[in-house]
């Protein structure tokens, strides 16, 4: 029995191991395996197997199957000076506590050899008495295991009523590894477990959605492998890129780590503009759930007015057809979480149309000009300003007599497209007023808006 311990021990001494600096996988260590009942309740332990327990007799009418509410197993690891490292299972059980109750019994059985190993707790007379109704909670330490070990767990009563048990499969974890992101490097180094004996360890990454998809080629580690430490290159940091590890055995378990798995930024920057169709799209390289909309952001830090019927939802590709190239034209996501905005068209290599307003030809109206390096379609509206967004607009006054809301070009001088609409001074020069003007032969465009002009002589320009 002790050289079982010893190998168990070899075999899994190496995954105690954490780098302090990094973020760490490894199994919990405990200092001492033992048994343990809640605050208040006289319990002691027994260790030996009392074979006539597993016979079970009819239960009290007042017993339920649910005085016996939970059971949950983990893995920890207890590590001695002289005597190596082994692996235990951890058994958390709670009931209530019957007055024909003496106790609680757990027993492991491991599936592929049949060998059972059982612990019970006794609840003495007086606090049975005493504490009738109350939950009891007992914590079993000290069931040795052994590295990828498939378990059968039984928790029942003492005496054992008939119905009145929980059952739970359980895998002891094996293969957790150490890793670290090496952001400056776009490395990410992994520490691989090691176990004599055992077979060998494949290391990987994945971009994980509903499965997790190679990212590069696995990594195969193999036992007499001198460095234990694999280095992972990566090209962004994605909250679905992930680590797996396993044994090269058949239906091993994979053990899995998501370095980034808190950063969402990176999803926003995979947006593409189309020229040919004038198309603007997006697609997540990972699995995300939110909202994106376009939105119109008046200048630089200011809030983003969506556009109308510009929502999607998130989770896939968005594409926004025929969209207009103005800096102001952003994206904007939004998650449980926060919101982002992109402007894909402000880095200023997009050739944009640009608006300006001055004092017509004509006394009693002013000129709004459109400049554009191509041949398009413009309307002009009149907007009052109000506190809450958005603005209440009207169309320019007298529009389809003196100045048609909807202008096409005719003339072009130096490579610009020029077309002109002009509008009653007496109209826009009254305070809380803009003008409003956006592209109409786009599906989506930005508006530009100039407000108070005042009706200096000279009037601003908006690009």
């Amino acid at each position: 029995m002790h050289t079982g311990r010893m190998l168990a021990g070899r075999a899994v001494v190496l995954l105690s191991l954490a780098w302090s600096a990094h973020r760490s996988l490894a199994i919990p260590q405990i200092a001492e395996c033992g048994l343990s009942c809640s605050q208040g309740f006289a319990c002691e332990s027994r260790v030996n197997w009392n074979i006539f327990n597993s016979f079970c007799r009819p239960p009290p009418s007042s017993v339920s199957p649910s005085v016996l509410e939970a059971l949950t197993l983990s893995t920890a690891m207890k590590c001695a000076p002289n005597d190596g490292c082994s692996l235990l299972l951890r058994v958390r059980a709670s009931l209530v506590l019957h007055e024909s109750l003496r106790g609680l019994e757990a027993c492991s059985m491991n599936l592929d050899t049949q060998e059972t190993q059982c612990q019970s707790v006794r609840v003495s007379r007086a606090s049975r008495h005493r504490q009738v109704g109350w939950q009891l909670q007992v914590h079993f330490d000290c069931f040795e295991v052994s590295v990828a070990q498939s378990l059968y767990v039984t928790l029942r009563t003492v005496p054992h009523f008939c119905g009145v048990q929980l059952d739970q499969q359980y895998h002891v974890e094996a293969g957790k590894f150490s890793y670290w992101a090496d952001r400056s490097r776009k490395v990410i180094l992994v520490q691989v477990p090691e176990a004599p004996g055992a077979p060998d360890y494949y290391v990987r990454l994945c971009l994980k959605w509903f499965t997790c998809d190679d990212v590069g080629v696995p990594v195969r580690v193999t036992e007499n492998q001198m460095s234990r430490t694999v280095s992972l290159p990566y090209s962004q940091e994605l909250p679905c890129l992930c680590l797996e590890g396993w044994f090269a055995t058949p239906d091993a378990v994979r053990m899995q780590a998501c370095p980034f798995e808190d950063e969402t930024e990176a999803l926003w920057d995979a947006i593409r503009y189309h020229p040919g169709d004038r198309a603007l799209s997006w697609e997540p390289a990972c699995p995300v759930s939110g909202h994106v909309s376009l939105c119109w952001r008046p200048g630089p830090g200011a809030l983003c007015h969506n556009l109308e019927h510009s929502g999607r939802p998130a989770h896939r590709r968005v594409q926004y057809p025929s969209v207009d190239t103005q800096p102001r034209l952003c994206l904007k996501f939004s998650t449980s979480r926060s919101s982002w905005v992109r402007c894909p068209f402000q880095e200023g290599h997009f050739q944009a149309w640009k608006m300006t307003v001055r004092p017509a030809a004509s006394q009693g109206h002013l000129r709004v000009t459109f400049f554009s390096p191509s041949a398009a379609h413009f309307q002009v509206h009149l907007c009052h300003q109000r506190k809450k967004w958005p603005p209440a607009c009207r169309p320019g006054p007298r529009a389809t007599t003196h100045a048609p809301a909807s202008v096409s070009w005719s003339d072009f001088v130096t490579d610009l497209a020029v077309a002109f609409v002009d509008i009653p001074r007496e109209e826009a020069c009254v305070p809380n007023t803009c003008i409003q003007g956006w592209r109409t032969d786009v599906t989506f465009s930005a508006p530009h808006q100039l407000c108070d002009l005042h009706c200096t002589a000279t009037q601003g320009t908006a690009d």
